[in-house]
């Protein structure tokens, strides 16, 4: 193996790529054949994660480690029940009416369309919005008709759902139960000396980041519901909540208060102006107010390489991996980070990871 150490290092990477790139595309082979099954075990790897935390906190009563399981898990099923019996019929209703509005919304963004055209007109300035109005009313049609027909593709699929929310919450209480001894398994194949490292990187980034991210949808959705009810926002428990759902995922109070928007400026585009301005204000004090000084700040990452690993993650994932995408690609760059300070100094590591990073991006706006 000597001439390989003397070969330069852009031909060593050379040689390495193609064998990287074909275990690569092997794994996502056995991903997608087995996709079903991972994710149920990717989500429960999630909920035991986040529901260690209440667990370690009963444990300290000198409550026996399954006791202090099962009273989260029912805890957290009965959270869910109730909210599901408060939210999801108001939510269903609300949701049937604006599709059943729709219809009288893009008429009216229609008309509105037609009344700044003629205003254009008679400004002799250079506007053709004629167009833009008939292909736009064309691609809301289209898209409303596959997004019904896709809930009704959906119906049949309820009891393999049910099934395998069954089998999430059985995986969760094993994994809360003996997930140490697994993972202490895994982390065993990872290359001597990177085990003490590798392990409480990994968990401060997913910690960070899941806590953080919680916490602003949580934030996000409370500020938003009362301020679409307050400004009288038609369906504003449902758009409330739907921004706080979006916010758990990167860029997601951006996107969905860009699509609410113009969702009401169809009806009225001073009540869109007024629903884009309120929520602007709110998501910029929630991530860059009120976020940090609750959480403070997570091991950042370029905008770019967040964008990168979204990607990255939605096509070989879906929306889970659009969840860990960012906590993965973080725990990577820690990783690689560590790997370039010798292991004598592990203390300095640890201390300088969970300073905010200047270059990079709060948890909360990430």
């Amino acid at each position: 193996m000597d001439w390989l150490n003397r070969l330069p290092r852009w031909m060593v990477w050379g040689l390495a790529l193609p064998i990287v790139a074909l275990n690569g595309w092997v794994a996502l082979q056995i991903f997608s054949y087995f996709r079903s099954q991972l994710t149920i075990f990717l989500v429960a790897t999630l909920l035991s994660f986040v529901l260690n935390y209440p667990v370690e906190l009963l444990s300290r009563f000198r409550l026996k480690r399954s006791l202090a399981i099962l009273i989260v898990l029912l805890s957290a099923l009965s959270v869910l029940g109730v909210l599901g019996v408060l939210l999801v019929p108001p939510l269903v209703e609300q949701l049937n009416d604006l599709i059943g509005r729709l219809p009288s919304w893009l008429d009216s963004g229609t008309s509105q369309l037609a009344a700044l055209q003629n205003w254009a007109v008679g400004l002799n300035l250079p506007i053709d919005l004629t167009r833009l109005s008939g292909q736009l009313q064309g691609k809301i049609t289209t898209q409303l008709q596959s997004i019904s027909a896709g809930v009704i593709a959906l119906l049949p699929d309820a009891i393999g759902g049910v099934i395998d929310i069954g089998l999430t919450v059985v995986l969760t209480f094993y994994l809360l139960l003996h997930g140490d001894r697994l993972w202490d398994g895994i982390y065993q194949w990872l290359p001597e000396g990177w085990n003490e490292r590798a392990r409480p990187l990994i968990r401060r980034n997913f910690r960070n980041y899941f806590l953080g991210q919680f916490t602003v949808a949580l934030l996000m959705g409370t500020a938003m519901t009362i301020a679409f009810v307050v400004i009288q926002v038609p369906f504003g428990l449902l758009f409330g909540i739907a921004v706080g759902i979006m916010a758990i995922f990167p860029f997601g109070p951006a996107l969905s208060i860009t699509v609410i928007s113009f969702l009401t400026a169809l009806k009225s585009i001073w009540l869109g102006v007024r629903v884009v301005t309120v929520a602007a204000i709110i998501d910029q004090v929630v991530e860059n107010a009120i976020a940090p000084q609750l959480i403070g700040g997570f091991v950042g990452l370029n905008p770019v390489w967040i964008l990168v690993s979204l990607l990255i993650g939605t096509k070989v994932a879906g929306v889970l991996g659009l969840i860990v995408a960012v906590p993965v690609a973080s725990s990577i760059k820690s990783l690689f980070e560590a790997s370039k300070t010798p292991p004598s100094q592990p203390a300095q590591i640890t201390s300088e990871r969970e300073d905010p990073t200047p270059e990079g991006t709060t948890l909360a706006s990430a």
